[in-house]
């Protein structure tokens, strides 16, 4: 068309890119911009009547899915190698290195897991505290983290008296949890793509759009997914991916 304004994007995302002669993406900025861009796929690709049901209107745990699931392809060393080239000469990502960048995302994810963990545990045992009447936090941290096993070598990501997660609103309250299982969710939505020998096969990457991308709340989440996989999230490929468990798929 002719009008300049179709050219503007509604939405964009600004990462802090590195200040310098040249600006490059680190891993990680790249790896956001993947995300990003799932979350852009879930409200391009929304196929719901009405706006209240559409795009990203989901439950929590399951809007990270489409940006986590992008986060795969990036991950991809096939992928890597067709834009991580280097600025001055163009040759791509060694395979040396990408085998140690690959290496490195596992490790300490049993410590980050455990940290993390605890406090969704313990986001979930404060809201079942039927009375607060002279409750003493200090000492029901205490209680439930001899309770759960905690290991004495790591410590809780937030501690309660600063876990704003508890408190700043009741969007998460007994939801931390919700990053982990989305996790469970992207992790095992990729391993289908893996199973069918392709990461780019084109009849997953269609029901993956009809009910991971397309759909939004128009249809419960648990069932979404068990259309899309034909059967309840396991949680195996998210510990594979973390390199807590041997290869699933």
């Amino acid at each position: 068309g002719t009008d300049d304004m179709e050219g503007i994007p509604i939405v964009i995302n600004n990462n802090n890119f590195a200040k310098g002669k040249n600006t490059l993406l680190s891993f990680d900025d790249a790896e956001t911009l993947f995300h990003e861009a799932g979350h852009g796929h879930h409200g391009m690709l929304s196929d719901a009547t009405y706006g209240r049901l559409a795009s990203t209107s989901v439950l929590t745990d399951f809007v990270e899915l489409p940006s986590q699931l992008m986060e795969h392809w990036f991950r991809d060393p096939d992928v890597l190698k067709q834009y991580a080239k280097h600025f001055e000469n163009g040759e791509s990502v060694p395979d040396e290195l990408l085998k140690k960048l690959m290496a490195a995302r596992s490790f300490n994810e049993g410590f980050a897991t455990i940290e993390y963990t605890a406090c969704a545990l313990m986001d979930m045992a404060l809201h079942q505290v039927d009375d607060y009447t002279d409750f003493d936090l200090m000492d029901f941290e205490e209680k439930e983290l001899e309770r759960l096993g905690m290991p004495k070598g790591v410590v809780m990501r937030h501690r309660p008296a600063h876990f704003g997660h508890l408190f700043s609103g009741s969007h998460y309250a007994a939801g931390y949890y919700v990053y982990l299982w989305a996790e469970v969710l992207d992790a095992d939505a990729f391993a289908a793509f893996q199973e069918s020998g392709n990461i780019f096969d084109k009849e997953v990457a269609s029901n993956a759009r009809k009910f991971i991308y397309s759909s939004g709340n128009t249809m419960a989440p648990d069932e979404l997914f068990r259309r899309f996989r034909g059967r309840d999230p396991n949680i195996n490929f998210m510990l594979e991916k973390k390199g807590l468990l041997e290869t699933v798929v």
